[in-house]
């Protein structure tokens, strides 16, 4: 599915061949940055540059051989240097290129994923301000509470994206990290200043240390962010899920011409989308785990590791940039309907505003146990009635010696329920429109 779906900027990042260029170019960097420092013949190392290449297939033929990735890499690449590629990985370790590239690949898949979130953050603070008064009943454990707006709601998603955003720049600022340490992380055979300048002419921080490979609470940092945000896409995936059950339908998922719902029952218009979205979101807490587990390597390393970031990494970002697309077209094109979110706040026949009441009545004198009782009383008797709750309280002599029928009709009024909305939009950075 994913590699159906996924876009080819993120596949570009993760192709074989991609990461070849990025190791060689380390490799060239470190090589001209020894012949700055005199501990390379300039000439050799520009001879180098130019005359390099590599042929993937032919890297491949030499890994069957070798067992070893890097050490097939720079067999093929030597092999179109010349006697100066014997420069190549001077005093350098696998991990310093392995982890290096890396480090480069993460950092263009989260500005990736960075691209994505600002776009879906767009379409969520528009559809917010659409239906910013556009009043639906709110619900605890399912149940209804107090009235609420859909843009509201929105408004709420937009919010808790801004932090997924604010979450994923850090974890990218983190995982920005190159190293050029040598085996243990000792710059036995490497000067300190070739992985400043190498790390810097890639746009990246050196280690402040190392061992022979940068320390892994970084990448785990950064899986458990995108299982973080997989958690926040499912956390909305369920709310319209719920929201499109057919006791509620106030919101709907887009539903294309021709596309069926069931290979049965022809009526049916299932929220597919939101439910992948929650599959997925526990495949990232899953690569979330294993990135954990990573951290804890033996000694100065070991190799444990590396087998699982070589899935963990290209999936979690790719289904996390999936993800992110989808809910994006999912909150774009969702049919939402007012009519029925009124129905629907109709259904509670005003009981939301047992909670008015409540308050009101305190404020004439009542404790707040008596005022309780008088008003669970006449929620009672509404729940088993066919009347409106505004008329059990005008029929409880002493809710209607306290308060005027002004006053009940006020606390039963949606709008006074939600007046502080363009405030709340205000807060999370949105210009709520008039009401």
């Amino acid at each position: 599915m994913l590699a159906r779906y996924s876009r080819e900027p993120m596949r570009a990042i993760w192709r074989e061949e991609r990461r070849l260029e990025l190791w060689l170019e380390i490799e060239l960097l470190a090589v001209e940055a020894m012949a700055r420092l005199g501990r390379v013949p300039a000439d050799e190392a520009a001879q180098i540059r130019e005359r390099v290449s590599f042929s993937p297939d032919e890297i491949e033929k030499r890994e069957v051989q070798t067992q070893h990735e890097i050490l097939a890499f720079l067999e093929e690449v030597a092999s179109h240097a010349g006697p100066a590629g014997r420069w190549l990985h001077h005093g350098l370790t696998s991990s310093d290129v392995l982890d290096t590239s890396l480090a480069l690949q993460l950092r263009a898949a989260c500005d990736l994923l960075h691209q994505d979130l600002l776009a879906l953050r767009m379409t969520i603070g528009e559809q917010a301000r659409r239906y910013a008064f556009v009043p639906m009943i709110g619900r605890t454990h399912g149940v209804h509470a107090e009235p609420v707006t859909y843009g509201l709601k929105l408004a709420l998603m937009y919010d808790e994206f801004g932090r997924a955003t604010d979450r994923l720049l850090a974890a990218r600022e983190q995982i920005s990290v190159g190293k050029l340490s040598g085996a243990v992380g000792t710059y036995a055979h490497l000067d300190p200043a070739v992985e400043e300048e190498v790390c810097r002419r890639l746009g990246l921080t050196p280690a402040p240390a190392s061992n022979q490979i940068i320390q892994r609470d970084r990448h785990a940092n950064l899986a458990t962010t995108l299982a973080l945000i997989g958690a926040s896409i499912e956390r909305w995936a369920i709310e319209f899920r719920h929201l499109q059950r057919t006791e509620v339908l106030e919101v709907e998922e887009p539903f294309a011409k021709g596309q069926k719902g069931s290979s049965a029952m022809p009526h049916k218009r299932n929220p597919i989308l939101s439910e992948r979205l929650c599959g997925l979101a526990r495949l990232l807490r899953g690569y979330a785990l294993a990135a954990m587990e990573n951290v804890p390597l033996w000694h100065e390393r070991d190799i444990s590791h590396s087998s699982a970031e070589r899935v963990l990494f290209p999936d979690a970002t790719a289904t996390l940039d999936y993800m992110l697309v989808i809910l994006d077209r999912l909150v774009a094109d969702q049919s939402v309907y007012p009519e029925r979110m009124a129905e629907n706040l109709a259904r509670s026949k005003g009981l939301y505003a047992s909670e008015g009441i409540l308050l009101a009545l305190v404020r004439k004198g009542l404790s707040r146990k008596d005022a309780y009782e008088l008003v669970q009383e006449a929620a009672m008797r509404c729940w088993r009635g066919k009347e409106p709750f505004a008329v059990y309280l005008h029929d409880t002599p002493r809710i209607a010696g306290l308060l005027s029928p002004e006053e009940i009709e006020h606390a039963c009024d949606w709008k006074t329920y939600c007046r502080h909305v363009g405030e709340t939009f205000k807060r999370v950075g949105l210009e709520a429109p008039e009401p």
